[in-house]
């Protein structure tokens, strides 16, 4: 039984397998309509659960397409519907009854805490669709996204981030270590990534490059990302992290210090952190990086079900 989690505890090369499944798959649909299974239907009778206690659109929408498309099912639930909770039933009792109902779990959740006591307590795999700490199911598709586009593998290009130390710069870092390419981390000083994320990198004997000046961290980019500078659950002083962050909006300005095939991606929702003449530009491929997350996922259903060929 092999969980997602965290991208820094999968192996590189299982990381690369789950990608090249997903180019795969993606090309022998090219003729299918969306609900039409994959002709192997590798998943055919497997039910996966998916519990969120965050909002979510692309995670939500690309699960559901994602195992239908393999042949299975999927039932969703949310949190407030369900005992779990204070003076509810514990998450060991619904972990027993998750494992007997279903063959898969997804949970996006505002506790990484919840994540572990899940997998301590689950038989069957679980899957990390966001935690405070990363999202990586996430920034695995946004590789292939970004090896789709350029036509070579991420090893061999310059990344740069602008913008949060938040979970899915946490992924990216990962992804960096795991796919050996070059990151740039363009943010305030005082948002830089947390200390012990950093100190895994160079356990690792890798490196990943913080600038507090944005265009320095834009220089020579072949792709540059950004996310929302407020997220949803963020308790901070709003009015002033806008401000700290006025630096460091993607514009024109800014894409110009890049390369001039530079490809913008975006997690979404964007905020005020990207201009529209970015975002909107040809050199944005924001549309193809939220599709390609039902193909990616496809192939990490496949590894955690053991099914991965």
């Amino acid at each position: 039984m092999k969980h997602f989690i965290h991208l820094k505890d999968i192996s590189a090369r299982e990381l690369r397998k789950i990608l090249v499944d997903a180019k795969k798959r993606k090309q022998k649909r090219s003729k299918l309509s969306t609900l039409q299974t994959d002709k192997d239907i590798p998943l055919n009778g497997k039910m996966l659960i998916q519990m969120f206690e965050k909002p979510s659109l692309r995670t939500r929408l690309s699960f559901y397409l994602a195992i239908k498309q393999l042949g299975g099912g999927t039932i969703t639930l949310r949190s407030d519907e369900l005992h779990l909770g204070d003076g509810g039933e514990s998450i060991e009792d619904t972990a027993k009854i998750l494992s007997n109902f279903g063959d898969g779990f997804m949970l996006r959740t505002d506790s990484d805490k919840k994540i572990d006591k899940f997998k301590k307590f689950l038989t069957i795999p679980i899957i990390n669709g966001l935690s405070p700490s990363s999202h990586p199911t996430q920034v695995l598709s946004d590789i292939f996204t970004v090896e789709e586009i350029k036509g070579k593998s991420i090893s061999k290009l310059n990344i740069t981030w602008i913008g949060d130390s938040n979970n899915v710069l946490n992924s990216l870092i990962a992804a960096s270590v795991k796919f050996s390419f070059k990151l740039n981390i363009g943010c305030p000083k005082e948002y830089k990534p947390k200390k012990n994320i950093l100190e895994w990198v160079k356990s690792e004997n890798k490196k990943v490059y913080v600038f507090d000046d944005a265009k320095k961290a834009a220089k020579n980019a072949d792709v540059i990302f950004s996310d929302k500078v407020i997220s949803l659950n963020d308790k901070v002083d709003k009015r002033k992290k806008i401000n700290d962050f006025k630096k460091f909006k993607v514009n024109k300005n800014l894409m110009s210090y890049a390369k001039k095939d530079c490809t913008f991606l975006h997690c979404l929702p964007r905020g005020s952190e990207i201009e529209d003449n970015v975002f909107k530009s040809k050199n944005s491929k924001v549309w193809l990086q939220a599709l390609n997350r039902v193909h990616v996922q496809k192939s990490i259903l496949l590894y955690c079900f053991g099914k991965l060929r």
